[in-house]
């Protein structure tokens, strides 16, 4: 029987669109709390759905699983389901979602320069909003697709209300990055299609359902094409080095709460993909190419931890490092161990909580000063010390401090990819060693970025500052509690992963027993 608990958090959300899209010119307020009630409501039924997953003792590995006909001809059905992965990925967008919608409170009222000048939006408020809500549905849908043509159709979509909203409601260079980020993002997904309906004509099987095409591939080169369409499109959006380059420009033009969503939880859809389907659907060519990719990984990792030390501006810095974080994800699924896997998904999570709060305390900053650029603050901390306090500690968390939940699943990555043996002893503890080298990196350009932001004299234009007031302590306060919480305690988000994570390595032929075997052992 079919579960109705995925389609409804989808359909809370564009239901919910639809009704502050049609609210009556100057209703900006009520577009603003009709957005924050329907994300509340959608958070609370995820965290019940959390829980009942939790609770589910039954061998299915896809749970509220649900499949509806929908272009029967070809095969394509709303199929949806999620299994420990998925789950985690969708109550992350979800517990985001009512945090960036309370900081983004004012970002569709315009931008303030330094010098004064207000950067007024294309588009109205309520049409912001409603983006915030629409991309919310996506996000769900893309975790949730056990159909891959769905899939593909909500990877898609997911660029239509984030192009919007950096392109109507971002920088003054807003038009450029929107354009770059959407170029990018269609040209990796036009070679995914490619990939999935050269999948869907070799397996024969008249069906796009992900668990039914597992195996459907044997022949080893086909495999390493298809294999390509799909790597590619992922490794855009993640983003991988050397196609890295549109993240910096839609992240710093973006509004803060967007860029949240988008490196929070867009750019987690190419990692997720990485894990489900490149792995899973071919195993021979994810074997194949594991060398190649981390090495991309491993560049990914130091090349964006140097880039970031150059930064200048905050917004840039954050997203370099977001680079060099989404390294080590990439890292930890193609070392393929079961301490790595379950290590990388955490990272995710992790990222998510971490940078968001680092690109909030930022955007809070920014819209104080008008100004994006380091060289413009000092002494912070003495005109708002909370927003100091805040500032610091998601910093802590992103250069990964032991006590913060980051650097459980960095170290979750570094250890499962220094002991797998999945290709021969010692294959990776190469690429683990020259990562954590990143580890030293992390710690220069954020503590760098604090001292600069936050210490020494305190800069004129800083002195009017006011400290957080209460809307913003509720933005930043829940992702703090949850970075030290699951830093202290992550024993619940793994024990929903690792079982997926299980599945993962068996559909790749990999024994978990000897994966995580050291070396000589």
């Amino acid at each position: 029987m079919s579960s109705l608990w995925l389609p409804i958090l989808m359909a809370v959300p564009v239901l919910g669109a639809i009704v502050v899209a049609l609210l009556p010119k100057g209703s900006d307020n009520l577009a603003k709390q009709v957005t924050l009630a329907v994300s509340l409501v959608v958070m609370v039924l995820t965290i019940v759905m959390a829980v009942l997953f939790a609770q589910d003792k039954s061998p299915d590995r896809f749970k509220f699983a649900a499949a509806y006909d929908w272009i029967p001809s070809f095969g394509v059905k709303f199929g949806v389901g999620v299994d420990g992965i998925a789950v985690v990925l969708i109550a992350l967008s979800a517990v985001l979602v009512p945090i960036v919608v309370l900081a983004s409170w004012h970002d569709a009222d315009g931008v303030k320069t330094a010098d004064g000048t207000l950067v007024t939006p294309k588009r109205s408020v309520k049409t912001y909003f409603s983006l915030l809500l629409v991309l919310e549905a996506m996000m769900i849908g893309v975790f949730a697709a056990t159909d891959v043509f769905l899939f593909y159709v909500f990877f898609e979509a997911m660029l239509i209300p984030m192009y919007f909203m950096i392109g109507s409601y971002g920088g003054a260079q807003r038009s450029y990055a929107a354009v770059k980020f959407l170029l990018y993002s269609l040209f990796g997904g036009l070679l995914m299609l490619v990939a999935v309906i050269g999948l869907y004509a070799i397996a024969g099987k008249h069906t796009f359902m992900f668990p039914e095409l597992i195996g459907a591939i044997q022949d080893p080169a086909t495999q390493k094409w298809l294999f390509a369409g799909f790597f590619i499109a992922f490794a855009i959006k993640a983003p991988l080095w050397p196609v890295h380059t549109w993240l910096p420009d839609a992240a710093a033009q973006a509004p803060a709460g967007a860029a949240v969503l988008l490196v929070g939880v867009l750019d987690k859809v190419g990692t997720f993909g990485m894990l489900r389907f490149c792995l899973e659907l071919f195993p021979d060519a994810a074997k194949a190419f594991t060398m190649p990719i981390v090495v991309l990984a491993v560049i990914s990792i130091i090349y964006g931890a140097i880039v970031a030390i150059g930064q200048s501006d905050m917004k840039r810095l954050i997203a370099y490092t977001s680079i060099s974080h989404f390294g080590f994800i990439v890292l930890g699924v193609f070392a393929m161990s079961q301490i790595s896997q379950a290590g990388a998904t955490l990272y995710m999570v992790n990222h998510g909580f971490a940078t968001g709060a680092l690109f909030l305390a930022a955007g809070f900053l920014i819209a104080r000063r008008g100004s994006p650029h380091i060289a413009d603050y000092g002494g912070v901390q003495k005109a708002a010390p909370l927003l100091a306090g805040f500032f610091l500690v998601a910093g802590l968390a992103g250069l990964s401090l032991p006590g913060l939940s980051s650097f459980v699943s960095e170290f979750m990555v570094m250890i499962g990819a220094y002991s797998s043996t999945a290709f021969g002893a010692g294959a990776l503890s190469v690429a683990s060693i020259i990562s954590a080298v990143a580890v030293i990196l992390a710690a220069v350009y954020i503590l760098w970025m604090v001292q600069r932001v936050m210490n020494g004299p305190t800069a004129e234009p800083v002195k009017a500052f006011k400290d957080l007031n209460v809307r913003e302590v509720f933005v930043l306060a829940p992702l703090v509690a949850l970075i030290i919480g699951f830093g202290i305690f992550p024993k619940p988000l793994l024990d929903v992963i690792n079982p997926a994570v299980t599945h993962t390595l068996t559909s790749v032929k990999v024994d978990t027993a000897i994966a995580e075997k050291g070396p000589g052992q």
